[in-house]
């Protein structure tokens, strides 16, 4: 008596049926949390730049209220944005290209910008002038 094993091939459809079956789950799978982080770094970059872009809103506030150096408190900007600001000044000095009878006032303006979980903050440095030496600066 014979047996000749490749002729019983009844269970071999079934099995690479369901071989092509684990690996197209797998590849669904990894495309599912492959989306699910892309979308999550998605969102983080815009709350990131929500946050900058209200500490700018401060920094610009605090640079149009110069000379005063008040702080700018906490500010609601837009649906979950906030910003605040301080400026210090540093007093006078001059400036290159200008004679010794100009000076410049200099100030520094520093803004935090909050949006969710996100703090972003920025630094300026403004020059403010030129003035006749020797007169006051914030009339």
């Amino acid at each position: 008596m014979r047996i000749n094993i490749l002729e019983d091939d009844q269970g071999v459809a079934l099995v690479v049926a369901l071989l092509m079956l684990l690996v197209l789950t797998l590849i669904g799978i990894n495309a599912i949390t492959s989306t699910t982080y892309e979308t999550s770094i998605s969102g983080n970059e815009r709350i990131g730049t929500d946050a900058f872009y209200a500490s700018e809103a401060g920094i610009q506030l605090g640079i149009n209220q110069i000379p005063n150096t008040n702080p700018v408190s906490r500010t609601k900007l837009g649906q979950d944005s906030y910003y605040r600001s301080q400026i210090q000044a540093f007093g006078p000095y001059l400036a290159e290209g200008f004679g010794l009878p100009w000076q410049f006032e200099r100030f520094r303006v520093t803004a935090a910008g909050e949006s969710f979980r996100a703090t972003r903050e920025i630094e300026v440095q403004v020059r403010y002038g030129p003035f006749p030496g020797g007169t006051s600066y914030d009339n």
